[in-house]
């Protein structure tokens, strides 16, 4: 009886560890789709992750100007994504120095700030090893349900510009042409199907044969029409993991998300007009000159529940980050603290000493104490 306890015991185990191998498996072999401008997948049963994604928006009251870059990881050598615009596009390759001139000009300001009394990290309050973790450094109705405004080729890109009438014609349209989509994809397109939205539907390879796409890809310029300034987020609601938005909005002045759009709060790192004359940033900002930084964390991009849209601000006010080195005060190398201490425990002592020589000495006119 024992030994067929034993047995059953056995089983049970090799079962369950058998269904988490097949779990952790299916989880290696799923594609990752990941991508907050739009849907990013892979050609091949492989994965992608979207780890960063980084964009420009610029608004001059009427166009939109869309500059992308994303930042992947995984072992896939071919990705398409498709990106909703609410007009035609134009479609054109963009500027890397770009994203070093707005990291320039965004980054925190460091400055040191003294303080008296010791902290952690400073004698004798040592604990640990006294690091500190460094922050981390955003178609008509009534034509054919799928139509081709145009299609192009920008380095490693192949960009087709498309109308679609039907999210199942859409879908089945690209995935005839090399841009397959994972299935809940059609479902996600129906609200930008609905709107008449159009799309800019992308495929990507690396220039050499069984290299993985990892790394910062070149990025895209997308030009359009728009009423209001917009930022398509809705299909990020499919990535299978945290999202991480950094957007840089350039306009006449100081611009906000409207809503969190089921993220967490965003927040502005930087806000301030653009000084540069030349350069990529300075070409990219005329006409409008007030350059807003944003950034936002997706930790559960299924609960992404619509676009970002773009408004004006209360007000213009400027805004960098600072960044604070605490360093304890010195004189000499010695701590200003245990000086000022010591300096007065010895004052102290000094003061009870005369007081208590005072007290000894006799009264004038008072007979001294006898002896004997």
């Amino acid at each position: 009886m024992a030994d067929l306890l034993r047995g059953g015991v056995r089983r049970r185990a090799l079962t369950v560890v058998l269904a988490l191998l097949a779990l952790q498996l299916g989880q290696l072999a799923a594609p990752a789709w990941a991508c907050g401008c739009g849907a990013m997948v892979p050609g091949d049963a492989r994965r992608v992750a979207v780890g960063r994604e980084e964009s420009v928006v610029r608004w001059d009251g009427t166009n939109e100007q869309v500059v992308m870059r994303l930042t992947v990881d995984g072992d896939a050598e071919r990705v398409a994504w498709i990106m909703p615009v609410p007009r035609r596009a134009t479609v054109r390759l963009g500027d890397p120095g770009l994203f070093d001139e707005l990291h320039e000009v965004t980054a925190p300001v460091h400055r040191t700030r003294y303080h008296f009394w010791p902290q952690d990290g400073d004698w004798p309050l040592v604990t640990g090893d006294g690091t500190v973790g460094a922050p981390r450094p955003p178609g008509a109705a009534g034509g054919p349900p799928v139509s081709v405004v145009g299609r192009q080729r920008l380095g490693p890109f192949d960009v087709a510009r498309l109308t679609a009438t039907d999210p199942g014609a859409l879908d089945r349209w690209l995935d005839s042409n090399g841009f397959a989509l994972p299935p809940r994809l059609a479902g996600a397109l129906r609200p930008y199907v609905q709107k008449r939205w159009e799309y800019v539907a992308v495929k990507l390879a690396p220039q050499t044969t069984g290299t993985a796409l990892t790394g910062a890809l070149d990025p895209l310029h997308l030009t359009f029409r728009t009423d209001e300034p917009v930022y398509p987020m809705r299909l990020s609601r499919l990535a299978g993991t945290p999202q991480s938005l950094g957007l840089y909005v350039l306009a006449a002045h100081r611009m906000e998300p409207a809503s969190g759009i089921g993220g967490e709060r965003p927040r502005v790192t930087y806000a301030g007009r653009v000084t540069a004359r030349t350069g990529p940033l300075a070409e990219l900002a005329a006409g409008a000159p007030f350059l807003t930084a944003i950034g936002q964390e997706f930790p559960y991009p299924e609960r992404i529940r619509g676009d970002h849209e773009l408004r004006r601000a209360r007000a213009d006010d400027t805004f960098q980050q600072v960044i604070y080195e605490d360093r304890l005060r010195t004189v000499a190398g010695v701590p200003v603290w245990l000086v000022t201490v010591t300096a007065a425990l010895a004052a102290a002592m000094a003061t009870a000493a005369v007081l208590a020589v005072r007290r000894t000495r006799p009264r004038p006119g008072q007979p001294p104490a006898p002896t004997g």
